[in-house]
């Protein structure tokens, strides 16, 4: 008997040597590290928006109206958290930028500036930049902000009032607010937003939560003068005074609703979402947005965007491209494990990432009413899909590490592809499958580049990669993360 046990652990060590993984997987945080930063005894910092000032200083706005400044937040632990409360008794501010020594807040009825002018921390003065927006006591009337565009704008989105109503001037609107006080409006068809910001280009995008007219969450670019598919809010076009166009026609309201594809024929001005993030396969509630324009000091992502995830903890990565005129690309998953649901997202051009928030109303993944963190690099390069692109015959993957290429074979690969219901009911299940086949059609000398051909490829579709099979080179590591979400709105010639 014991000699039969030993032979089994023989064969089983041998088996171990033999097998395709010979180090340990690695694991997010071996990449990426999230630290906790102390808050105030006492203060509930459910952060809607946050802004880097001058000498190091971080502010942060909160959903109870506050606004802190925190120093020591790029040292923490090494140096104590230092919070000093700079106001209050905002009005739910959801936005938080910084310029010519003014921090401005877009709070729900206004945006407003303030300014510590006897230098005590705390802000001695308050002006309204502008109301020229409404609202009233609906719990849903949320209004969110950027930071400064390069022309001086922030960048305001509205939520419509609950979930199918605009009883307020310009609720489901984008609108455009100069650090001069003048109001644009910008693009409509918004329903429930998250969060807005900018890509690397400048381009300007938000997300929107699933519901009316919302099959899944999604990240959504704001082209000027374009209808991003909730008509609830179009009846604002008269006093918007021809600034974006006429008023677009109504999406159907038939039974069993329509296609984002066949709806982009009969409305013009209707820009379908630039990535669909899929309903709870990668999370609930979309929020907060910004581009890594670090150049390589987070990690190998630069130039790409990244969007924070309330109800399951998380952040997203997005790489985006133009195909045709219209923003599209793929959500990958980057980062899990916060303590509450994140909302505010920033970072800074060297690389440090800031996120905070709350698990108010559906509550967050990670168990704690709010939240202040801090991302670093660790400067280890994790093996990773870095872009997906669409081709005319399947798409290009490219790697953050060469690819063992005795790896990078069809069996290593599946896709499925579907898409939502565009109607007017709430949200939609995944519909219209797609079984696509994947051949590798060709690999890069270099080992980092990967041509797929899929058939078909399906206009208007998600295309869900899925990768398990595929190995690093080196160590013959698996991929950090094997999911990718591409949406499909143009197929290249």
């Amino acid at each position: 008997m014991r000699s039969s046990i030993q032979s089994c652990l023989i064969i089983a060590t041998l088996l171990a040597m033999l097998s395709p993984t010979f180090a340990e997987e690695p694991k997010e945080s071996d990449f990426y590290q999230i630290t906790p930063i102390e808050t105030p005894e006492g203060a509930v910092i459910e952060g809607g928006g946050i802004a880097f000032l001058p000498e190091g200083k971080v502010a942060v706005c909160t959903r109870r109206g506050q606004v802190w400044t925190l120093d020591n937040a790029f040292t923490y632990p090494k140096e104590p958290a230092k919070w000093t409360l700079f106001a209050e008794y905002l009005h739910e501010p959801l936005g938080l930028a910084w310029k010519d020594g003014w921090l401005y807040a877009v709070q729900r009825p206004e945006v407003t500036r303030m300014k510590d002018e006897d230098g005590d921390g705390r802000a001695d003065i308050f002006e309204t930049v502008n109301d020229d927006y409404g609202v009233n006591g609906n719990y849903h009337e949320y209004t969110f902000g950027s930071q400064f565009d390069k022309d001086g704008n922030i960048w305001a989105v509205l939520c419509l009032t609950g979930s199918f109503t605009a009883d307020s001037l310009y609720r489901g609107w984008v609108l455009r607010i100069n650090e001069d006080g003048t109001m644009l409006p910008t693009a409509s068809g918004v329903r429930s937003p998250g969060g807005i910001g900018f890509n690397a280009e400048g381009d300007t995008f938000y997300t929107d939560n699933q519901g009316a007219w919302n099959g899944s969450s999604s990240l959504k670019w704001v082209k000027p003068g374009s209808f991003q598919g909730n008509p609830n809010g179009n009846i604002w076009y008269e006093y918007a005074d021809g600034a974006i166009g006429e008023r677009p026609k109504n999406p159907p309201l038939t039974e069993g609703g329509s296609r984002t594809v066949k709806e982009r024929e009969n409305i013009p001005e209707y820009i379908p979402p630039a990535v669909i993030l899929p309903h709870q396969k990668v999370g609930n509630s979309p929020t907060g947005i910004v581009a890594d324009t670090s150049a390589g000091k987070f990690g190998p992502f630069a130039g790409q965007t990244f969007v924070g995830e309330q109800t399951q903890s998380k952040i997203h990565r997005v790489f985006l491209e133009k195909v045709n005129g219209l923003y599209q690309g793929a959500m990958f998953p980057f980062l899990e494990g916060f303590q509450s649901g994140n909302i505010a997202v920033n970072m800074t051009d060297e690389g440090v990432l800031f996120t905070s928030g709350s698990n108010r109303g559906w509550g967050a993944r990670g168990g704690k009413n709010h939240n202040f963190e801090r991302v670093n690099w660790t400067g280890k390069v994790p093996f990773e899909i870095h872009e997906m692109r669409a081709k005319s015959d399947g798409f290009e993957l490219t790697f953050t590490k060469r690819v063992d290429k005795a790896s990078a074979v069809d069996a290593s690969f599946k896709m499925t592809a579907y898409t939502y219901i565009y109607q007017k009911a709430y949200g939609s299940p995944e519909v219209d499958q797609v079984t696509p086949k994947v051949s590798v059609q060709s690999v890069s000398e270099d080992g980092k580049t990967i041509h797929l051909t899929v058939t078909p490829l399906t206009k208007g579709h998600v295309h869900e990669l899925h990768s398990e099979g595929l190995r690093s080179a080196e160590g013959k590591l698996s991929l950090l993360h094997s999911a990718a979400y591409y949406t499909l709105n143009e197929i290249p010639e």
